[in-house]
């Protein structure tokens, strides 16, 4: 695999387990384009790795996991390639390709794209600390594929409709009583709770959880197509005046007008 220096990441593997970490704790480790591409190519460095066993997926710092897509950085589209200028669904879909299990952990903020991330991977575990929910309504945005589809397979559809549709924010305790979470515990014991799941995930049959991963995946398969269209439709709604409210507004600190643009229309 051809090399890269990564700049909005770290990547770390030692004892059979692989750590990507979102680099970005001034921008609550939002994500840009390039930060997508690099957490793209540690992926696929770590889930083709034989000497790896497992995949944690978490954030610099205490304040956030992930807040999802850097609204400084999205201008109608985002700043990278890919259908909305972000390759999310390259990032969506490695997650569920590589043949190993992939930990979020936890600690802050995993909000937006950055829920969507835990919702993905085959397990979160949290710190006390940590509260989770989606914004895209709130944004002009919204994810129209397995942030949403998915979602509704993991929490049931009513509260996938509830997190979507008021884009409120729940704590550690309830996003574990939802099934969104696998396990909380306090922020000062999540490292060496991860490290206890990471240590049990080796002492199993690699081959045997790659093909349980793919069997579990094969269920929800048709999902990708979901997300694949979704995007589309996704770029042309950016390009309205409706969805740009929403990063006007967040640039200018105030709430939006979604629905004075959405009265012009035709």
């Amino acid at each position: 695999m051809t090399d890269m220096t990564y700049e909005d990441i770290l990547f770390d593997k030692k004892d059979g387990v692989a750590t990507i970490t979102i680099n970005r704790p001034d921008k609550m480790n939002a994500f840009r384009g390039q930060t997508v591409e690099e957490i793209i190519h540690a992926f696929n460095l770590a889930g083709w790795d034989k000497e790896v066993g497992v995949i944690v997926l978490t954030g610099a710092g205490d304040r956030a996991f992930c807040t999802g897509g850097d609204q400084s950085a999205h201008e109608g589209q985002y700043d990278g390639r890919g259908t909305i200028g972000l390759p999310m669904e390259d990032l969506h879909s490695i997650i569920r390709d590589v043949p190993k299990p992939v930990i979020a952990k936890v600690r802050g903020y995993a909000i937006g794209g950055g829920n969507v991330l835990c919702t993905i991977s085959d397990f979160t575990i949290a710190g006390e600390s940590a509260q989770f929910g989606q914004v895209g309504p709130k944004v002009g945005s919204v994810d129209p594929g397995y942030g949403t589809a998915f979602l509704a397979r993991v929490v049931g559809e009513k509260k996938a409709r509830e997190m979507w549709y008021l884009c409120r924010r729940y704590k550690a305790r309830e996003a574990l009583e939802m099934g969104l979470v696998n396990a909380v515990v306090p922020d000062d014991q999540l490292d060496a709770e991860v490290d206890r799941w990471c240590a049990e995930i080796l002492e199993k049959s690699p081959t045997a959880i790659a093909i349980a991963k793919r069997s579990f995946n094969m269920d929800t398969e048709h999902q990708r197509g979901i997300a694949g269209m979704g995007m589309y439709a996704l770029s042309l709604y950016y390009d309205t005046d409706e969805s740009k409210e929403g990063g006007i507004s967040f640039k200018e600190k105030r709430k939006p007008d979604f629905r004075k643009h959405y009265m012009r229309k035709g």
